[in-house]
């Protein structure tokens, strides 16, 4: 049985994503704040082989997020990522589902080597501003899910975010410029920027590409370091969780800084390339 995990999170069939046991809190939140423990049961940390003593893992752990999308087949699972954060061997890399709180062991957690690392063909790491951040990893073994491990829907192809719609991005990553990394998950509400503006010349300018969706940029929430690869999580009409953005780049004048919102993969221009690197791989 073959498990891929990619788009820093788990895909599954519309009857059976994005769903979680634990409800989140929703609220408006300012600077971002610990989401409810394992509500966002999609998200999982990449880490690069180094200690996993979780009594040292603030600061032997690298918090590089990653989201699960169950995709077509019960058998797959995806993980999107973004490759400018790839290690220098994939099989360096272990994704642990499960968790919170990396400051404690917590029941229902697991840890899955990877086996191949796939970058999107065109991919590169010199043109950020090209686009096409995104990875598929497959995983050494079947992901199980439970309580604490469960899928994301992808959202439908081509689908573009209206301006201002309320998302948010989770991640462990500094909570402030130069700042600490958390031991908990946090999340940050953000509102979307629509193509139109991010792409003006005292925002993103000609660095943001129609494959990207911009949120953020108020001066308050963002991504930050730590947080690359992580989802940005939009609920349906119908109240299940879609990632439609995987953290790729962000201002590198700090945190929260005004008119840079973070910038994300559109997860709905790539359905395809997913589709398609499942049923090759």
């Amino acid at each position: 049985m073959i498990s891929l995990l990619g788009l820093a999170l788990l895909v599954a069939g519309a009857s059976s994503c994005g769903v979680s046991r634990y409800s989140p809190a929703v609220a408006r939140v300012v600077n971002g704040e610990e989401v409810v423990p394992h509500s966002c049961p999609w998200q999982h940390n990449l880490d690069f082989g180094l200690s996993m003593q979780f009594e040292c893992s603030q600061r032997y752990i690298p918090r590089k997020t990653s989201h699960m999308t169950k995709h077509c087949r019960a058998e797959l699972c995806v993980d999107v990522i973004a490759p400018h954060v790839t290690p220098p061997s994939y099989n360096t890399y272990r994704v642990m589902l499960g968790k919170h709180d990396f400051s404690q062991w917590e029941t229902g957690q697991k840890t899955i080597s990877v086996v191949k690392l796939i970058n999107h063909p065109n991919w590169n790491p010199n043109w950020l501003s090209g686009g096409h951040d995104i990875s598929l990893l497959k995983l050494a073994e079947p992901v199980e899910f439970s309580d604490t491990i469960q899928p994301v829907c992808l959202p439908a192809p081509g689908r573009i975010l209206e301006q201002n719609t309320g998302c948010y991005v989770t991640g462990w990553g500094n909570l402030q410029t130069n700042g600490p990394a958390p031991n908990t998950l946090q999340q940050g509400r953000l509102l979307v920027v629509d193509y139109n503006t991010c792409t003006e010349p005292d925002w993103w300018g000609t660095l943001v590409d129609t494959n990207m969706v911009c949120a953020g940029g108020d001066g308050i929430v963002s991504s930050f370091m730590g947080d690359s690869g992580g989802p940005l999580n939009c609920q349906s009409a119908q109240g299940a969780w879609e990632v439609h953005g995987v953290v790729s780049f962000g201002s590198s004048l700090g945190c929260n800084y005004y008119k840079k919102p973070s910038v994300f993969t559109r997860v709905s221009d790539f359905n395809s390339w997913i589709s398609a690197t499942i049923a090759s791989n």
